[in-house]
């Protein structure tokens, strides 16, 4: 009988632990796969091998350019993206064509600084008159801040407010990537074809005022929008003013600070540096080296290794006390000096949205500090999977919010467990389901790193193709 009461005493204090431990062996793990789902070829930076001195120089170099072909990670992410992974700027292969679609987004980016802030100073405030927050309210933050951006890039490409119900297929296929990224579902492929038709049908009558990537046909200008603009964007941009958010909601003394001095624009940027630091969008970018690579004068990567960047282990290197948030840190440092790449390095196809990004999220921030505070008891982690709770309290309510942040705090902890099975095993099911179906593989053997079908090149002496 005793043996029983032990053996039930250490069940409930392993379910009831579960929350402090679990997440992080699932993150652990999510990370370790990522890094061996290559096999050998799989390199962790900075690592055993590669360690932080050497990340820049390494994530800088020309011949650490391979996108897509070449890596069993990039079935995953193409799984993922599905669907046009293949023209997705992020995973297209270098040359011509990655420039012209590089450049196609820039000039659909590049709007006066003046224009940005009045156009999502507009977004913000007619979606809070939608919104109408009169009592305190526990919302998603990732949720909540999709149909703000849906509309904002909307307009960018369409010159023109979103209608509602095109917002809404937007909002759709963005919350269905994210969802399967974070393994906390799986992908509805239904739901993004939506999106796609209204964006073909777009391309097909002329709708689009931009001049779209010539070397690319309909469908793929139309995956191209929808891969960039609608997928990324508006993914990257809800994740980083969730994180945004969650910091303030929980620092008070910045909440404060950035409620009374809303025109602080050096604060509020130490703020959003330490924001970026600590939870960093990306967690592993990974790319093929084409050529060999002397890092030192002791090693050298072969052409064909796949690179495995971790931005959060280099982001909390080489500063005190990493983990802890403190903008202040920022006075006294340089982000360019810092192991700090927040949208990654110029020689390697930096993000292109690096700098309407910080423009944007201090407008948004403000215009809710306005009138809300915010408040939140969840964890906070760089993958968020909990989409980011919290509490929007009108500035004027005098309702007292100690209960519901206990709740969420105790909610939140009990969605932790089975939170990180359910991304355990659908993690491994998209895992093996994006191997079985081999995305990259299966492309690359019938068309070259330009896209263009390897049938229609003309053949090399001896029968091989170009």
């Amino acid at each position: 009988m005793a043996i029983i009461v032990c053996c039930v005493v250490a069940a409930l204090v392993v379910i009831g632990s579960s929350p402090w431990w679990l997440p992080d062996i699932v993150i652990a793990l999510r990370n370790r796969i990522f890094a061996r789902i290559n096999g050998p070829e799989g390199l962790l930076v900075p690592g055993p091998q590669v360690t932080v001195e050497h990340f820049r120089q390494l994530y800088a170099h020309p011949a650490a350019d391979g996108r897509s072909k070449g890596a069993g990670l990039s079935d995953l992410f193409w799984y993922w993206l599905c669907p046009g992974p293949q023209v997705h700027q992020e995973h297209l292969e270098p040359g011509p064509r990655y420039d012209d679609v590089a450049r196609t987004t820039r000039k659909i980016l590049a709007r006066p600084k003046t224009e940005v802030e009045a156009m999502v100073t507009t977004v913000v405030r007619d979606y809070l008159k939608e919104l109408d927050l009169q009592r305190p309210r526990a919302v998603r933050l990732r949720e909540l801040m999709m149909p703000i951006w849906a509309d904002f890039y909307y307009q960018l490409v369409f010159d023109e407010p979103a209608p509602r119900a095109v917002r809404q297929l937007i909002v759709d296929n963005a919350n269905d990537v994210i969802t399967a990224l974070k393994c906390t579902g799986l992908r509805h492929l239904a739901v993004r074809d939506r999106l796609t038709r209204f964006l073909r049908e777009a391309v097909d009558n002329g709708r689009i005022p931009h001049p779209l990537p010539a070397s690319l046909t309909a469908q793929e200008q139309a995956w191209f929008l929808q891969g960039t603009f609608f997928n990324t964007a508006i993914v990257q941009m809800s994740e980083a003013m969730t994180h945004l958010f969650l910091v303030v909601a929980q620092n008070p003394d910045i909440q404060q600070r950035l409620r009374e001095h809303p025109d602080d624009d050096p604060y509020l940027d130490h703020v959003l540096d330490e924001t970026f630091r600590n939870y960093p969008l990306f967690g592993i970018a990974h790319r093929i080296t084409s050529a060999d690579i002397a890092v030192t004068a002791d090693l050298t990567l072969p052409a064909g290794t796949v690179l495995c960047f971790s931005y959060p282990d280099f982001h909390s290197a080489g500063f005190p006390d990493p983990h802890s948030f403190e903008p202040d840190r920022w006075e006294t440092l340089s982000a360019r000096e810092a192991n700090h790449i927040p949208f990654g390095v110029t020689a390697n196809r930096a993000c292109p949205a690096k700098g309407i990004a910080p423009l944007t999220m201090r407008v948004v921030l403000r215009e809710f500090l306005k009138h809300l505070r915010l408040a939140s008891s969840a964890t906070h982690v760089r993958s968020i999977p909990n989409r980011g709770p919290c509490l929007l309290i009108p500035l004027e309510s005098r309702e007292r919010s100690g209960g519901r942040l206990a709740a969420q705090w105790a909610l939140d902890r009990a969605e932790d467990v089975s939170r990180s099975v359910t991304q355990l095993f659908l993690g491994t099911y998209m895992v093996w389901d994006a191997r079985r179906q081999r995305l990259t593989e299966n492309y690359f053997a019938t068309h070259d790193t330009q896209g263009r079908p390897l049938a229609a090149l003309p053949t090399q002496a001896g029968g091989g193709h170009e």
